[in-house]
């Protein structure tokens, strides 16, 4: 049998094959816990080169692992064994013209979501996914991890946005969905199927993209509440009085304003009641005509008016409304400096924000007395960064984060939602997923992966194990 790294390295050059210390930027994840160095990262310029690399890879028995930009926090893009090699996609990064009547563009896998937001902007034309890091996460990984993000209340999980995929197959062969159509229902909608697969039933290449006129208008507030329940009251009343409009509806706790504010001191409070539980609200139109300013001092004077509110500003300059999104945005990085941290992926619905958020610090308190807990994330589809630092003093959590997240797992599974609502499973989260959910759930993923991936060359170990 020929030498597979003699192999990949004759089918991509010097530019696509790296080994030895030319690997150390991919192998790592982006927690930096996780990842070994791999035999090689391939780097490939063309979809054939991606077939090339995966049928060299399944002949070989070598382990494949798809990496986009490596932003994931469940370190699926990372090499767990040393016979791996490493995929990136950064080279296929061509992003085509859009079409402007069909609403619609095609880009390779590699391109950078917020490369994509700027080739968008003279066109009029916005792709409504945003992250945290969208300077880094690649539209493969995107789809690989069915991102949601701040906006997908409104326009959806990336599930949603795409219309139509090209994919490697783990045999070699290239599947053509490149279809640029919302409604295809010659059979199972493939598409949906490997957004959310984490590179493990093939490895994307190429995507049809939904995209939107962009917004000639907004209007943003920023709201504090003295509890939960007020918040998600007044966010009912939003989505009644102007749901169509509603593009951004994100909160974050008063323990998440103080860490910003302390350890990033350029960052300020708009006003100057404190509250437990703060709301950015963004209203967007792609017309001139519709009263956005007036509809949101409506809703908030309304809600001041019934106790909701606790006090408020509204953004009267772009500087503004860009100082109110980084007060949410600096939310993990405000936690990151504090010191050592549990993250934890929580979906409930939006209705019961409040109940769990309470419930889980009850649990909480009670595995780890003075726990510190600082929600935020998505008001609009019930999505909860539930993360949490030491109590004040201390640097660990004393061996007790499993316990923590698998209670706190339980909780949002009782109440109907889910432990992995955006980051996916990846390696990290495959015995939680195999604890809580069904056997006959995680059975259906184990075959369905077997079937199309009956060598189990494709990121093995990852959102079911490899065993199964």
């Amino acid at each position: 049998m020929t030498d597979p790294v003699a192999a990949l390295s004759g089918l991509l050059g010097g530019k696509g094959w790296l080994s030895g210390d030319d690997t150390a930027p991919y192998r790592r994840d982006w927690l930096d816990r996780y990842g070994v160095a791999p035999l090689g990262v391939a780097r490939p310029a063309t979809t054939a080169e991606v077939a090339g690399v995966v049928r060299i890879c399944r002949e070989a028995g070598i382990a494949l692992v798809p990496q986009g930009g490596n932003t994931g926090l469940c370190a699926a893009a990372v090499a767990a064994r040393p016979d791996s090699v490493i995929l990136s996609l950064a080279r296929m990064n061509a992003i085509g013209a859009p079409d402007r009547d069909s609403g619609t563009i095609l880009v390779e896998a590699g391109v950078v979501l917020a490369a994509l937001h700027d080739a968008l902007e003279p066109h009029g034309l916005i792709f409504p996914m945003h992250l945290g890091a969208e300077g880094s996460a690649r539209i493969g990984g995107l789809v690989g991890t069915n991102a949601g993000g701040s906006h997908a209340s409104r326009y959806g999980m990336m599930s949603d946005l795409v219309l139509g995929l090209e994919v490697v197959l783990p045999d070699g062969a290239v599947w053509d969905g490149l279809r640029a159509v919302q409604k295809d229902n010659a059979g199972y909608p493939l598409r949906k199927l490997f957004c959310g697969s984490e590179g493990t039933l093939g490895v994307v290449t190429r995507a049809v993209l939904r995209l939107f006129p962009a917004p000639k208008q907004r209007a943003t507030a920023l709201l504090a509440f003295p509890d939960l329940a007020s918040m998600v009251a007044f966010g009912t009343f939003l989505r009644e009085e102007a749901g169509e409009f509603l593009s951004g509806l994100e909160f974050f706790s008063g323990l998440g304003m103080s860490l910003v504010t302390k350890h990033l001191p350029e960052i300020v409070l708009p006003f100057a009641t404190r509250g437990a539980a703060y709301l950015l609200v963004e209203l967007a139109s792609s017309s001139r005509h519709v009263p956005l300013d007036d509809i949101l001092a409506f809703t908030l004077e309304k809600g001041m008016e019934d106790g909701l509110v606790g006090d408020g500003a509204l953004a009267m300059s772009e500087t503004q409304r860009a100082h109110f999104w980084r007060l949410r945005e600096e939310q993990p990085e405000g936690q990151r400096l504090e010191g050592d941290q549990l993250k934890h992926d929580i979906a409930v619905p939006p209705g019961a924000i409040a109940r769990f958020v309470e419930a889980g610090a009850a649990l909480c308190e009670g595995i780890l007395p003075g726990v510190r807990i600082n929600p935020f994330g998505h008001l609009g589809d019930g999505n909860i960064h539930y993360n949490l630092s030491p109590p004040e003093g201390r640097d660990g959590f004393e061996g007790k984060g499993p316990q923590i997240g698998e209670a706190l797992a339980r909780l949002a599974t009782g109440m109907g939602g889910s432990f992995a609502a955006e980051h996916g499973l990846g390696r990290t989260k495959i015995a939680l997923a195999d604890a809580i959910r069904s056997p006959q759930e995680r059975a259906l993923m184990a075959r369905l992966k077997a079937a199309v991936d009956p060598s189990g060359t494709m990121n093995p170990g990852v959102l079911v194990d490899a065993a199964e």
